[in-house]
């Protein structure tokens, strides 16, 4: 755990309809850095960024932002704190354009340096697609709709649910070089992946859950010299 965490849960509990997903979850995003959180399937991964984000609410714990207490806020007042979310399969509205997704982020989210021209010279093929519905672009092109919709409401940390979910190695690859080049702006990120090619080449630690709880948090070079425990806790 780092000093001065930008993002920190501590002992948090959450779940669904009475049942326990996480036990007493303790993470910590540093500022201007990279958290990765890994597991397979089931563990409680994407629980975690949910209630972080406020779409499950905790059942006990704390959930702290820039060291504002917020669990058990509503989603968009922790999107106020700085808080941005690339969904899990991406959430792209079928029937709306390109432009209207980016306009619609642009006018709800904080001002700052994250503009809509920013974001378009960060995704080009975003710029050539602008008239485009949602349904009528590539899985990749919604990859990177999500995340500069996210960017337009310029957050402090985004939180990045398996951002390669269901892409081709290519589009996985500028899924990273994205990642890494924003943080290197001076953002933060928790990016949950099961792609380990991909979790690591972004990460400045890694957290690995089992069974909705925190079994091993380490550095990068720390994680790829104990291949023996990745093994075990991943099945890699």
């Amino acid at each position: 755990m780092t000093a001065d965490p930008i993002l920190a849960t501590r002992g948090l509990v959450s779940g669904y309809a009475g049942s326990r997903v996480l036990h007493e979850v303790d993470v910590a995003v540093p500022e201007g850095g990279v958290l990765t959180l890994l597991g397979r399937n089931g563990v409680g991964k994407s629980t975690l960024v949910n209630t972080i984000m406020g779409l499950v609410p905790p059942m006990a714990g704390s959930v702290r932002v820039a060291g504002q207490e917020v669990a058990g806020a509503r989603p968009d007042a922790i999107a106020r704190l700085g808080v941005g979310l690339v969904p899990q399969g991406r959430r792209v509205f079928a029937p709306l354009t390109v432009a209207e997704h980016l306009d619609i982020a642009d006018r709800l989210g904080r001002k700052g340096e994250w503009t809509r021209a920013r974001v378009i010279d960060l995704l080009p093929r975003l710029g050539e697609r602008l008239g485009n519905r949602g349904d009528q672009l590539s899985g990749g092109e919604q990859q990177m709709l999500a995340i500069a919709r996210a960017l337009l409401t310029n957050p402090t940390v985004l939180l990045l649910d398996e951002p390669s979910d269901g892409l081709a190695p290519a589009v996985v690859q500028q899924v990273g070089e994205v990642v890494r080049e924003v943080c290197a702006a001076g953002m933060s990120a928790l990016v949950v992946e099961q792609n380990l090619r991909l979790g690591l080449s972004v990460a400045d630690r890694v957290v690995v859950m089992q069974k909705g709880s925190v079994h091993w948090d380490a550095s990068v070079d720390e994680f790829r010299r104990n291949r023996a425990r990745a093994e075990q806790l991943l099945g890699i």
